[in-house]
């Protein structure tokens, strides 16, 4: 029998109408023969809810007890749809993440899982049991609960997966796969049957919200396949080899290969950008430490970056981009720090987005990138950064043209769907 593990997100289980929609899923791939662990988020908006709880608790709170607080939505959910498979006459049950265990480290609130001792639960799956497992936690070294950071529970999915030895990670959420764009912005987008993994990793972590960029990176590492496809679905009326998208690399055995693919595959966007450019900062060694430095001790994440030396060489304009939300303290940094770094003028703007091409033929195709540019400058939009990958190509633009520029460029690589 070959083993699933099958991951529900909180939109797929945001009432009981969902949850017996989710339950469908599993009886069907038990019907087939499979062994079957299920990983769950918290049901809808609960995760927040509770969050919000801490915060009126004690807005310094302490992060060991915040995770106790907001891991108990997984935790219902995992009861929840162990009872609901009971009632179908279902063999369930629910196991927490200290009972298995999965040991994390000691990082409360944004844990990393350091290993799984699987021996109890594959057990219980090899007796035909369908295991049941809140995702998002763990248990430190301290045997105390963590979490695993927002969008955790696809790492926990995918972590299981490699420890159970699973054919496949399915994950179950409100769309019905990976698309070449976001359909909101492209009426023409199309679902993609098959990425690899790097494809998936880059679109996750320049915008794409299907998957955490964690569980990709995972899936990679530890060569377990995935598949994205809607909870919505009605189980018994799925057919079942043309749904969702797979996420696997070019080569793996009794699975769909990826081939035939185009030189760009999607295009992601994200409008939760900001650029800081420093004026006049002086040319010497030690400066971009002197810069960076207080961003990363404010624990600020820098994305692209550019550098342009005066005709003298004796100084720089140092441009840079970072989370929207991080803005304000990414300048208390900076201007704390002025004196050490000796620039003349701090500018931020925080009204531009970032557009990025991503395509594994990228490497063997010239000329993507003048496309790209060639795309842009048609319709009237100025880059103001850019950045590149060996699969990627991203380029900062002004807020108001981003869903011009996703437009233009899905139209420009042949990604638009035949009508």
């Amino acid at each position: 029998m070959s083993r699933l593990v099958m991951k529900f997100g909180g939109t797929s289980l945001g009432d009981m109408g969902c949850i017996r929609r989710a339950v469908g899923h599993i009886r069907r791939e038990i019907n087939d023969g499979h062994q079957v662990l299920v990983v769950v988020s918290a049901m809808g908006s609960e995760t927040d809810r509770l969050i919000g709880l801490t915060r009126e608790a004690a807005s310094m709170h302490d992060a060991r007890e915040y995770d106790v607080v907001v891991s108990a939505g997984e935790q219902v959910s995992s009861g929840i749809i162990s009872l609901a498979l009971q009632r179908e006459g279902i063999a369930a049950r629910s196991w927490l993440g200290w009972q298995i265990p999965i040991r994390t480290n000691d990082m409360h609130g944004a844990a990393q899982i350091a290993s799984i001792d699987a021996s109890q639960i594959v057990e219980r799956l090899e007796r035909g049991e369908v295991v049941v497992v809140p995702g998002f936690q763990g248990l430190g070294s301290d045997n105390r609960i963590t979490t695993l950071g927002r969008g955790g529970s696809d790492t926990s999915a995918v972590a299981l997966a490699a420890a159970v030895e699973a054919q496949r990670c399915d994950i179950y959420t409100d769309v019905d796969g990976v698309y070449t764009a976001d359909p909101g912005i492209v009426a023409r987008a199309r679902r993609v049957a098959t990425i690899t993994y790097e494809e998936m990793l880059e679109m996750a972590s320049q915008g794409a919200r299907v998957l955490q960029t964690g569980s990709v990176a995972l899936a990679m590492v530890e060569n377990v396949a995935l598949h994205v496809r809607s909870s919505f679905d009605e189980p018994d009326a799925v057919a079942r080899d043309n749904v969702g998208t797979l996420i696997c690399g070019g080569n793996m055995q009794g699975e769909r290969q990826v081939k035939g693919a185009g030189v760009v595959s999607g295009i992601a966007h994200s409008g939760n950008e900001a650029k800081i450019t420093l004026l006049d900062v002086a040319d010497r060694p030690g400066v971009s430490a002197a810069i960076f430095g207080p961003l990363a001790d404010a624990s600020v994440n820098v994305d692209m970056i550019v550098q342009n030396i005066s005709e003298d060489g004796e100084l720089a304009t140092l441009t840079f981009t970072l989370a929207r939300e991080d803005l304000p303290r990414a300048v208390a940094a900076l201007e704390s720090a002025s004196k050490e770094i000796g620039y003349r003028k701090l500018l931020q703007d925080d009204s531009v987005a970032k557009v990025s091409i991503i395509g594994t033929g990228m490497r063997s195709h010239a000329g993507v990138a003048q496309q790209m540019f060639r795309a842009l400058a048609s319709k009237g939009i100025n880059i103001l950064v850019i950045s590149t990958s060996e699969i990627k190509v991203s380029v900062l633009v002004e807020e108001q043209y981003m869903e011009l520029a996703v437009r233009a460029l899905h139209e420009t690589y042949g990604l638009d769907a035949d009508e």
